[in-house]
């Protein structure tokens, strides 16, 4: 997985709409990963990326002491308030590669949908060293699909990529595989990791027109459209999604990687 650069700044353009628009995950994943690692009010996490908080709640329901860090000022002061009801919470404003963290504190350090803005190398480096011997490393994303169920809305939007985006890889009509899951969730055993497991959960997000460009508004490739072609190019999409039915569902596909520091 290589880092992505010079998008960072993006966020925080879009804090509240990350916030409301982006989804939360499966409590079968949550289940997964507290049947892996006990988690109680004597336990340090760390959460990599909170973003806008979609991953954040039910690790806080532990009671473990949970760490955050967000690069985005606005995020992070948007998670200050959003979880300012648990002491056992706090969050620091900076990039993950760039913080200081204990090593062998930590034994939870999770990263949801975010792992893939930091350099792979990197990432697993200091995250085996931050945990302690038995602390576990959860790493999960989402893969949207987009129209899934309308060949012509998918084709539609597709052609408008072209237009408007055209430096954006087309989206191709095939989901996310048990294969991909199984090289990603391998990719720990490089870096010293052990135990390792995956899984993947399902579900369909269903949007009106304008829902659906309010989500594509919180994309950081998107964000960074020059404003006036991004206007025709949301306008361009909702047409589309108006035109064939009103609405679009969104196929996800989360995929869970566990590993563990031996």
């Amino acid at each position: 997985m290589s880092a992505i650069k010079g998008l960072e700044w993006t966020f925080d353009t879009v804090a509240s709409a990350y916030e409301k628009f982006r989804p939360s995950y499966p409590d079968e994943l949550y289940e997964m990963i507290f049947n892996y690692t006990a988690l109680n009010e004597s336990c340090y996490a760390v959460e990599v990326g909170i973003g806008g908080g979609q991953a954040t709640l039910p690790i806080l329901k532990t009671g473990c002491n949970l760490t955050a860090i967000e690069y985005s000022k606005e995020l992070s002061k948007l998670c200050k308030e959003k979880f300012k009801e648990y002491p056992n919470f706090s969050v620091l404003t900076n990039k993950f590669e760039n913080t200081l963290f204990e090593n062998n504190k930590y034994d939870l350090v999770y990263s949801a949908t975010a792992f893939h803005w930091i350099a792979e190398s990197i990432g697993y480096e200091k995250v085996f060293s931050m945990l302690k011997s038995g602390g576990a490393f959860a790493r999960f994303a989402n893969h949207p699909y987009p129209a899934k169920d309308n060949l012509p809305l998918f084709e539609e939007i597709q052609k408008i990529y072209g237009k408007y985006y055209p430096n954006k890889k087309p989206k191709s009509r095939a989901e996310y595989t048990d294969k991909q899951a199984a090289q990603i969730a391998k990719i720990a055993e490089k870096y010293g990791f052990a135990d390792i497991k995956y899984a993947l959960f399902h579900r369909t997000r269903i949007f009106s027109a304008s829902e659906y460009c309010a989500l594509l508004g919180t994309y950081s490739d998107h964000i960074a459209i020059e404003e006036n072609t991004r206007r025709k190019f949301f306008s361009k999409i909702e047409d589309a999604i108006n035109n064939y039915g009103g609405s679009i569902t969104v196929y996800d596909t989360i995929d869970l990687q566990l590993a563990r520091k031996p």
